[in-house]
């Protein structure tokens, strides 16, 4: 159950990053309301602390959480911005996936 608490954490907080930094890109490069800019702050806020509920060391649960930011920006490529992912970008994010899967979830010793 752990691995599930973990990988639905991962989820969200890349969620979070990618729409504080979305946010931020419309106003500036789209001509959209400067007002985007409060619920990007807050989305940037939120991915801070959803990073900071992952009980393991800081580094190696950065390193981690790349391989699912990854995976979800070519989501958000595709559900949001409309562009269909390429064969490479989806063999790419799945081998984002499993680096971050053996980077979690692999044994270790005490």
């Amino acid at each position: 159950m752990p691995e599930i608490k973990t990988l639905g954490l991962f989820f969200l907080t890349a969620l979070a990053e990618i729409i504080g930094c979305y946010l931020p890109y419309l106003w500036l490069r789209e001509g959209k309301s400067v007002w985007l800019l409060a619920p990007a702050a807050i989305s940037l806020a939120a991915f801070a602390w959803l990073l900071s509920l992952h009980p393991t060391a800081a580094g190696r649960v950065y390193a981690a959480y790349g391989g699912v930011y990854i995976f979800m920006a070519i989501l958000w490529l595709w559900a949001v911005d409309g562009i269909r992912p390429t064969t490479w970008d989806m063999v790419g994010s799945g081998i984002a996936l499993i680096g971050m899967a053996i980077i979690m979830f692999a044994p270790r010793s005490a």
